[in-house]
């Protein structure tokens, strides 16, 4: 159980039969009146974020999020299969359950997956990956203008901008949170 005068972020409890994560908390002590937490939090399976005020005697139980680190291997028309590299046990996961940065994975990778009481509700991939460039404009000579950005297609079929100097069949770096180049890889 964790109490709401214990709310830290990051901390993930149950509330009217949802899994919630704490992003942001303050403690308010009016002048007048008893005190009060005052939250953001977001429902982990469905990803809707809402504002609400607790007592700080409300108790909660906890929820523990299982977080495994397991290899994206292929996909078979809406499911996608990650293998555990321990015990080799292959999980399905629906394409409703995948991320919009999912678009910069490719197979072999290492994702993490999420899962609450053996249900899988997400897919986090690495933070940052190299892909390789299949398809941009090509850069000419005197294309020096500083922060102009052209659309470029990586191997994995998703879109990105990238300098104007950089050409087909370059490894770049992303990062997946953003979707921004980084630089060469």
């Amino acid at each position: 159980m964790v109490s709401a005068g214990d709310f830290r972020n990051g901390i993930t409890f149950e509330m009217e039969g949802g899994v919630w994560q704490i992003i942001e908390f303050q403690h308010v002590k009016p002048g007048k009146g008893a005190a009060f937490v005052r939250t953001k939090i977001r429902n982990v399976i469905a990803g809707s974020v809402v504002e609400k005020t607790f007592s700080p005697t409300d108790k909660f139980p906890t929820a523990h999020i299982d977080r495994r680190e397991m290899e994206y291997l292929y996909n078979d028309g809406d499911l996608y299969y990650f293998m555990d590299p321990e015990s080799y046990e292959q999980v399905p996961v629906s394409a409703a359950d995948l991320s919009d940065n999912f678009k910069f994975v490719k197979e072999n990778m290492v994702c993490r997956i999420l899962s609450y009481k053996g249900n899988v509700f997400g897919v986090e991939p690495p933070t940052f990956v190299n892909l390789e460039v299949t398809k941009t404009e090509p850069g000419f000579k005197g294309d020096t203008a500083t922060n102009t950005l052209k659309p470029a297609t990586l191997e994995t079929g998703a879109e990105v901008r990238v300098p104007l100097f950089i050409d087909e069949g370059e490894m770049i770096q992303i990062d997946t949170r953003t979707g921004e180049y980084l630089g060469r890889a």
